[in-house]
């Protein structure tokens, strides 16, 4: 199972690095491009259409700004689309971007995280594909039980 990272934008990559090294983590092989809904609509087209003919299963899409990424590959793709919204230099403190992606229409949905959650996106993605790939689920039930450890850890250390 692949994971599809794209963003509108290469000042996205950043943030969707974050994305990129978690999926890397879990061992889940990734796909990264950069793909405008306002700059190549057709590039768009293309990829939100046959995504998942070329074995693609979850699609992680970043966009600042007006933010239209995600869902406009959401209203054409037939696979779950996680979208990150990205505080960018043309944005209004970032809310227009979370909104952009957050108030999708009845029938269109598209999973949100935080401003700037790449990290979270990919986590996001490496469970649904866990639901179905044990190998996958177990290393998320380590990642989660690593976190647990480090805030035992920090607890105690304040003791």
């Amino acid at each position: 199972m692949k994971v599809a990272v794209i963003m509108g934008s290469i000042s996205d990559m950043p943030v969707m690095q974050d994305a990129i090294n978690i999926l890397k983590e879990f061992g889940i092989e990734t796909e990264v491009d950069i793909v405008s809904a306002h700059r190549t609509p057709e590039k768009l087209f293309d990829f939100s259409n046959n995504a998942h003919k070329r074995g693609i299963s979850v699609i992680i899409a970043g966009a600042g700004g007006a933010a239209h990424l995600p869902g406009m590959v959401a209203s054409m793709s037939p696979l779950p689309v996680i979208g990150v919204p990205v505080k960018s230099s043309n944005s209004i403190d970032g809310w227009d971007s979370v909104l952009s992606i957050l108030q999708m229409p009845g029938g269109v949905p598209v999973a949100t995280v935080a401003l700037n959650g790449a990290k979270n996106a990919g986590i996001l993605a490496a469970q649904i594909i866990g639901s179905a790939d044990i190998a996958v689920l177990n290393k998320i039930v380590a990642y989660k039980e690593e976190l647990k450890a480090a805030v035992i850890k920090a607890s105690e250390s304040l003791k």
